[in-house]
């Protein structure tokens, strides 16, 4: 089957929908409107940028690009965010916001909590979805915790994670809890405590206190392992978290393809590979670039570091192309539940421009390209229809949220499975 068939298939419900009256009555031969307001697919991107909008910084932080430089978390690129955040907020409907403990909390006893509360507010006020990326990661990690011992590493990790995931329920209930666990233990670039007492317990029951840690502190959130090693190395570390009987709720696969667009065929392969352990799949970080492309010998990405990394015209033609085909294959698949793209503007993780938007504020067309995709193709646009004797209007539309109205009132209701269902609503 084509890629169109299967998203029809996996992410569109034949709704046959009963209006009545707020006394039970059907809304007999009337003319109703009926409206898509949110998806069910989670369509992400990295929320960095808007710390300093949502906290009300930006006269302090005026005159550099709405990007942000390498390695940015956002607050000192505020010039032209309040457009960008009309753009990101006309698109996607989930965020991840950074918890890199060295700049959350890097002085010890003095977290970053409400700035990121602040910021976490203002995109659950705007009816977004909000995950927290990463609780453990033995990069960007604090620097002060190389003076701990290893019993006091451990024991400020999981302190720290309580304290994260308590601290934010009801505005985060989403984290990738822990991060690149597959190189952790074996990571030689520069000391931290992760490598460390990785080492010394293992993978699997480091991966087991964080996460009881975290669910612990929030049972009801959606705890994420996530990782950018797609070999069987990153299968095997899955396997032996399962099998020692640990809880994950999502696996988080990243993609960023710096080096090149994955294709249909890889794409989908990685996927199925994962899709076997019957999680549902995040992709939880992608990127595709609209300029020159890393060259192919570049093992660590992080090693490629240059001065002057420019989107071209015909990368970005280059780039949109990639990215409807990219968001076809992963809505093809019914285990692939999210998807994050990592960074909306150039310049941010290693310089490069893998952005939707130019470093100058516009829109590419990889962002006009994703936007037909979610807001047209895959959206139902106000449609008028007329109910019969029976209250009843039959329509097709992309799981999520909807909204119908007659005679000035309105009610809400959700598509949640694919095929044939019924709804009713009391207006």
């Amino acid at each position: 089957m084509s890629s169109d068939s299967l998203i029809r298939q996996y992410r569109t419900a034949t709704a046959t929908l009963t209006v009545t009256t707020s006394d039970g009555s059907p809304l007999v031969d009337q003319e109703v409107v009926v409206a898509q307001r949110d998806h069910a697919f989670l369509f992400g991107c990295t929320g960095f940028e808007f710390i300093p909008l949502a906290n009300g910084e930006l006269t302090a932080t005026a005159g550099a690009g709405p990007g942000g430089g390498t390695g940015s978390l956002g607050e000192a690129d505020a010039s032209g965010v309040e457009r960008l955040a009309e753009l990101w907020l006309d698109l996607f409907n989930f965020a991840t916001l950074p918890f890199y403990w060295g700049r959350f909390e890097p002085e010890r006893g003095r977290p970053d909590t409400r700035r990121l509360q602040a910021t976490a507010r203002w995109f659950t006020e705007r009816g977004c979805l909000v995950k927290g990326h990463p609780l453990a990661w033995h990069t960007v990690s604090a620097e002060w915790l190389t003076e701990l011992t290893n019993p006091e590493i451990t024991r400020v990790q999981l302190e720290r994670i309580r304290r994260e995931v308590t601290d934010f329920a009801g505005l985060i209930d989403s984290w990738d809890v822990i991060n690149e666990v597959v190189i952790m233990p074996i990571f030689d670039k520069y000391d931290n405590g992760l490598t460390r007492i990785c080492r010394e317990l293992g993978r699997i029951p480091l991966v087991r206190m964080v996460f009881d840690a975290a669910r612990e502190a929030n049972p009801g959130a959606t705890l994420l392992l996530n990782d950018f090693d797609m070999s069987a190395a990153y299968e095997c570390l899955i396997e032996g978290v399962l099998e020692a009987g640990i809880r994950i709720d999502a696996l988080g696969l990243q993609s960023h393809m710096h080096q090149g667009y994955w294709g249909e065929e890889k794409t989908l392969g990685i996927i199925d590979r994962f899709a076997r352990y019957g999680l549902p799949i995040h992709f939880t970080e992608t990127t595709l670039l609209s300029g020159h492309l890393m060259p192919a010998e570049i093992v660590d990405l992080n090693d490629y570091q240059i001065a002057d990394w420019p989107s071209t015209p015909e990368g970005e033609e280059r780039q949109a192309d990639e990215i409807v085909r990219h968001y076809r294959t992963l809505l093809s698949h019914p285990s692939v539940r999210a998807s994050t793209y990592w960074g909306m503007v150039d310049g941010g993780w290693l310089g490069a421009p893998g952005g939707f938007v130019r470093a100058d504020g516009t829109p590419k067309p990889s962002y006009e390209a994703l936007r037909a995709l979610v807001r047209d193709e895959w959206w139902l646009a106000p449609t008028r229809l007329g109910t019969d004797e029976q209250g009843r209007v039959g329509f097709t539309g992309f799981l999520g949220e909807y909204e119908v109205s007659a005679g000035g009132r309105t009610a809400t209701f959700r598509l949640d499975e694919p095929g044939a269902t019924s709804v009713e609503v009391a207006l």
